[in-house]
Parts: C-alpha cells; sequence; structure tokens
C-alpha cells in the first residue's frame, strides 16, 4: 500500500498526537499526508515529515509552512510547476515531472520523529517512490530523507553519506541528490540560501533521463 490509511495505528505516539490535533483543529487535515504531484515523474523530492500547521493542516506536502515557500517558488522558477502556490491544496498549482513525499507521513510532536517511527513509514516511502513508472533521480531534503529514501531504494549508507550537493549512484541506477532542508531554522541562519537550493534543485533535474 502506497499511502498510511487516515487511522494508520503503526506509530502509537503519532496516532495520539494525531487525535490530539484532531481535537483541537477539527477543521485541519490531521491525518497521514499522501504524496503529491506527477504520478509520471522522473524527479521525486522527499521532505522529513509534515509539519503541525503546514501539511497536518492543508493536506499536502509542504504546503502552510515556511519551508514550502522556498521550495515551490523554486520549483515555479525553474518550471517545474505551473500554476500559482497560495499556501492551501486548492491553489491549482501543478507540478510538472516532479512527485514530492515525506519520509514520515504524520506529523510528529517537536517536528522530530523517532527513529521507530522512521522505519515504521519506510515501507510507505519504498511503495511511493516504486509507483513511479519513469522515476530517475530523488532529491532529499536533510539526513533523515537521505537515509530514509537511500534505504527505500535498497542502498548502503555507508557508501551513500549525506552532504549538501552530493550525488550518489545508487545499485538500482537511480540517482539520489542530498540538499539541505529547506526549513526556516536553516534558511534562517544562512544553513541554505535561496540560490544554494536553487543549485541543487537545478542539480537533480539534470539528471532526469540519466539513469
Amino acid at each position: 500500500m502506497r499511502d498510511p490509511a487516515p487511522d494508520c495505528p503503526l506509530c502509537p505516539r503519532l496516532a495520539a498526537y494525531r487525535a490530539e490535533n484532531r481535537r483541537r483543529q477539527p477543521e485541519w487535515f490531521n491525518a497521514p499526508v499522501p504524496g503529491f504531484g506527477d504520478p509520471l515523474a522522473r524527479m521525486a523530492i522527499v521532505g522529513l515529515a509534515p509539519g503541525l500547521a503546514g501539511a497536518n493542516r492543508t493536506g499536502r506536502p509542504f504546503t502552510g509552512d515556511h519551508a514550502g515557500l522556498l521550495l515551490y517558488d523554486t520549483l515555479l522558477t525553474l518550471g517545474l510547476a505551473t500554476g500559482h502556490y497560495a499556501e492551501h491544496a486548492g491553489d491549482g498549482l501543478v507540478l510538472e515531472d516532479v512527485f514530492i513525499t515525506n519520509a514520515v507521513r504524520c506529523a510528529p510532536p517537536g517536528n522530530r520523529p523517532t527513529t521507530a517511527e522512521i522505519h515504521a513509514c519506510r515501507p510507505f516511502l519504498a511503495a511511493s517512490l516504486a509507483s513511479l513508472p519513469n522515476l530517475q533521480v530523488v532529491l532529499a531534503l536533510g539526513q533523515i530523507a537521505h537515509q530514509s529514501a537511500v534505504k527505500a531504494l535498497g542502498g548502503k549508507l555507508p557508501k551513500a553519506r549525506f552532504a549538501h550537493g552530493a550525488v550518489h549512484r545508487l545499485p538500482s541506477g537511480l540517482h539520489l541528490v542530498d540538499s539541505y532542508h529547506c526549513s526556516r531554522l536553516n534558511t534562517s541562519t544562512g544553513v541554505l540560501t535561496a540560490d544554494m537550493f536553487r543549485a541543487v534543485v537545478e542539480q537533480a533535474a539534470r539528471l532526469r533521463g540519466h539513469a
């Protein structure tokens, strides 16, 4: 199964947090967030997990929080998306040859999933990536997304170490490209600039068709 059920019980802490958020904000999505984008995409982007007031609220990855501003602006600028990003799932934004998902599908407390939660959700990541028949390159945003993507795609972590801008060739022939996560913390501290992020997205996009 590519996506968890709305009441997925695999991670008790995340299920309890989801139930708590449903009580507090019943109008929010408050469920495992499915992937978003082109089902025939050659490029996939893997993030960490839904933000509480971002994807957990809107039901679409990277939508409604700070990280989405840089991500979707970059995709629009590079012609990897069309339309207008308005920070809600009904804004009409369309991804072109790109599919976006997360290593963990439910919002974790403090934006920090546990190791067990990351492992429990990995089969859904593997199934999502396997469902893309034309996939050639995966862009991992942050170290946890990198680790999950490597394992989901059958690679070995000692042979594929995370570093911003690093490119790895996995046993399947797919390319994996690493980027620092486009989080508010990274962009506000200068760890990741808009130019740095655009360069790594361009790098990933160039690798489409080179598997």
